[in-house]
Formats: structure tokens, C-alpha cells, sequence
């Protein structure tokens, strides 16, 4: 078998999958790229047994045949070498040469027969979306999706289907996010959890345009397919936590703010705050934010304060910085508003202005002040 392909085209196509592909492997297939050739169409497929992610691209080859290549060894060599055609010569015990102007190159393929089969989209339900609202869903999500195995419901992305459009929704237990959009819509109710890894790579791989997307889903699996590009991955099999109950409905307390100026006030000032905890408190009386953090075990201290727009009683109340600023950083409007209630109430953090089909809200646990 044998065929000619650019490198650096090569390269790029298997950057979009090779975030699949984990270093600690049971089995040494998984570490390899499976290609496949048919009629000058080169399909190459990485797989964890968790997520299975092909690309497709035109090559030259008169014969049809697949091998599996070593991941690891062919990327790091197609990175250093310049813009060129290269020769893939494959051999009947899956010796691969390639050749370059200049070089030639041996590695040791593998069987392909022993390379995993992928789940067949059986009973599926099919819904589309634009490749933007995916990957602006992803982004605005996949940050406050739990790392804790022990709950594996939380560790992705909640996925509810309505007629009326979709929501996106991730938590871990110390804050959570609902974004919904209703420029996309499914056919009927459903629900299920898509894991954060595939989420994450496919967020790499899609494009940021208003391509059209087909996803499809059954009990076990989700697949997605844009062009060339096609996923499929095991769905988590769990029960999402009721998120409904713990947004609250009665915030009175309303803090308007500039949401560039507050971040970056919180970046400065959680430099001295406990690592553990992360512990920032806020102090608002009238027109005026106060932000303080200390570490006592060191004897650090920050304090900042800043103007803001702010109706209800004077409030002081502790969050975790990290969380707002992440939380901050999903929201695309140069205003936020922060809705409390008490102390120890979730607070809710709101743009003030979102693009048309779109609600983004996020929800915040407070932290037990330190006196």
C-alpha cells in the first residue's frame, strides 16, 4: 500500500483528534492512529475506547488499505518537517517508510484488525445546530463541570432538549451554569450528560462559524458530525442533580458593575488570598464595593475598592475569586448584574445584555466569612 499526502496538511488534520488519544493506555492499539484509505479519501480515527474522533482528507493512492500508526512518533516528526509531499510505503507486516525530498523515515505499524470497532448509530435522534452555538455552549459550560469521579453526573455537560430550544447546564456542587439557546430546537423532550473530554476537544476541532451541525444521540453514545470531522462518545450514565430547586427565585438585592474592572480587581486582589479557599469578601454599602482577602498564615492582606451601581440593604458576603472571575469571563457584556439575598444564599450573576436566542445565568455559593 502506498501513498502521497502533504505534511503539513497531515499535521493539521491530526491535531484535531489527537486530544483522544491518552498516554496511559491499557492497550498499546490506543496509541496509535488508524488509517484507512479508500478511493484517494484518507480516513484517520483516534480513540480512548471512551470518544472515537475520525478526519477525512484527499490523498494520492492507487490501492485501498488501512494500517495503524504510532501517534506520538508520527506527530512529533510531521512537526519538524517543512511544508512537503510525503510517501507513505506500507509493507504486508505494516513496516511504514516515509519519505521525504530529503529523509526517509522507518516506524513499525500495527495490525488494524486490532484496532477497536466503533459504536454504530442505532436508534438515534437527530437534532442541528450551528457550529457557533455549540462551541459558544461548550465554552460557557465546561468550566464549571466537576473533577470529581465520585459523582460522575456532575463531571459533564447536562444536556436538556425541548421543542422550545436547549439548555446547556453544568455545576459542581459550588456554583452552577444554565445557558440556553432557542435558535436551536429539538423534536421532542430529552436529556442526557456528555463528558467534559470529548466536549473539550471538540470545542478545538469545530469551527466558529455558522456552519450546520447534525447531532445525534441514543441511549448509550452522542455522535457529531461537521464535514469532515466526526465524533462519537459514551454518554455519562448517571442522573443530573435537580438544578431548578437550587436557583433561587427571590434575589432583592441588585449590584450593577463593570464586569472588565471587577475582574481584574479580583485578580488583584485574590494574590493574597488563603490558596485553599480563595476567599475573597464583598462589602457593599450604597455606591461603593469593598473586595478584601487575607491569608493569616502569612500575614497577607489585599483591599481594593471600587464604584458600582447598587440598590438593597448593605451586604457583606464571601466567594471563592476564582470561581467569579471564570464566571465573569463567560459573560460577554461590559456590565454584569449580581443578584443576593443574604450571606449565606447563592448568589446570581446576569449580563446585562445578551445576543438574541441566547440566557446565560450563572449560580454562585457564598463562603462563611472569616471574622
Amino acid at each position: 500500500m502506498k501513498f502521497i499526502v502533504s505534511s503539513s496538511s497531515l499535521l493539521k488534520h491530526l491535531q484535531q483528534i489527537n486530544g483522544v488519544i491518552s498516554t496511559n493506555t491499557i492497550l498499546p492499539i490506543l496509541e496509535d492512529f488508524l488509517f484507512e484509505i479508500q478511493d484517494k479519501k484518507l480516513s484517520i480515527t483516534a480513540t480512548d475506547l471512551e470518544t472515537v474522533m475520525r478526519v477525512q482528507m484527499g490523498i494520492e493512492s492507487k490501492a485501498n488499505g488501512k494500517v495503524c500508526i504510532p501517534a506520538k512518533i508520527l506527530m512529533d516528526s510531521l512537526k519538524n518537517i517543512a511544508d512537503q509531499p510525503l510517501t507513505f510505503n506500507i509493507d504486508k507486516n505494516f513496516g511504514i517508510e516515509i519519505t521525504s525530498d530529503n529523509g526517509k523515515y522507518k516506524v513499525m505499524g500495527e495490525n488494524p484488525d486490532n484496532f477497536p470497532k466503533e459504536p454504530t448509530a442505532d436508534d438515534t435522534t437527530n437534532f442541528t445546530m450551528s457550529s457557533t452555538a455549540l462551541v459558544t455552549a461548550i465554552n460557557k459550560t465546561l468550566f464549571a463541570t466537576s473533577g470529581d469521579d465520585l459523582r460522575p453526573a456532575m463531571t459533564g455537560v447536562f444536556f436538556e432538549l425541548s421543542e422550545e430550544g436547549i439548555q446547556f447546564v453544568s455545576t459542581d456542587a459550588h456554583r452552577l451554569v444554565r445557558y440556553k439557546r432557542t435558535d436551536a430546537k429539538a423534536s421532542k423532550e430529552d436529556s442526557f450528560i456528555v463528558p467534559k473530554k470529548p466536549l473539550n476537544i471538540l470545542k478545538n476541532a469545530l469551527p466558529d462559524n455558522d456552519d450546520e451541525l447534525t447531532v445525534s444521540y441514543n441511549s448509550n453514545h452522542l455522535f457529531v458530525t461537521h464535514g469532515e470531522i466526526q465524533m462519537v462518545c459514551r454518554l455519562i450514565d448517571a442522573r443530573f442533580p435537580d438544578y431548578k430547586v437550587v436557583i433561587p427565585t427571590q434575589n432583592p438585592y441588585l449590584l450593577l458593575i463593570n464586569k472588565a474592572d471587577f475582574q481584574s480587581a479580583l485578580r488583584r486582589v485574590s494574590v493574597f488570598s488563603n490558596k485553599s479557599t480563595n476567599q475573597v469578601a464583598l462589602s457593599i454599602t450604597g455606591n461603593e464595593l469593598q473586595m478584601a482577602a487575607q491569608d493569616v498564615d502569612f500575614s497577607f492582606e489585599g483591599n481594593e475598592r471600587m464604584s458600582c451601581q447598587y440598590s438593597g440593604e448593605d451586604i457583606k458576603i464571601a466567594f471563592n475569586a476564582k470561581f467569579l472571575i471564570e464566571m465573569l469571563g463567560a459573560a460577554d457584556s461590559e456590565e454584569v448584574k449580581v443578584e443576593l439575598s443574604t450571606p449565606s444564599k447563592a448568589g446570581l450573576i446576569i449580563p446585562t445584555e445578551q445576543a438574541e436566542g441566547e440566557d446565560l445565568l450563572m449560580l454562585v455559593m457564598p463562603l462563611m466569612l472569616n471574622n
